[in-house]
C-alpha cells in the first residue's frame, strides 16, 4: 500500500491522496479555518464530494448551496465549481479517471 504525502494547498487548508488507479482516485481535502476556500475551478473529470465533517458553501455551475456532515454530490466533468470553508472539515472527492495532476 502506498502512502501519498500532504500537501498545502492554500491557505489552511491540504490534500492527500488516498487511493488512486487510472480509473478512479480517492482524495481528502481538509479545510481547517472558517474562510479558506477552493477557488473557482473546472476539470475533464467526473467528481463525487462525501462532507466527511464541517460545513461548505459549493458553487456548481449556476447553483450554490450549503452542505455539511453526511452530505453528497457530484460535480460532472467541465463544469465550473468551487467551495468556501463555513465550518473546519473534511471533503472527500472521488475522480474518475483519476486526476494525474495529483500525483
Amino acid at each position: 500500500m502506498t502512502t501519498f504525502p500532504l500537501v498545502q494547498t492554500g491557505p489552511h487548508m491540504t490534500r492527500q491522496v488516498l487511493s488512486e488507479h487510472p480509473q478512479i482516485m480517492i482524495v481528502a481535502f481538509r479545510f481547517e479555518a472558517p474562510g479558506a476556500s477552493g477557488a473557482l475551478h473546472e476539470h475533464p473529470h467526473v467528481q463525487a464530494t462525501y462532507v466527511e465533517s464541517g460545513r461548505f458553501l459549493f458553487h456548481v455551475g449556476e447553483r450554490s448551496f450549503e452542505v455539511a456532515q453526511g452530505d453528497s454530490f457530484v460535480v460532472p466533468a467541465g463544469v465550473v465549481h468551487g467551495c468556501r470553508c463555513i465550518a473546519p472539515g473534511c471533503l472527500i472527492d472521488s475522480f474518475t479517471p483519476r486526476r494525474d495532476d495529483f500525483l
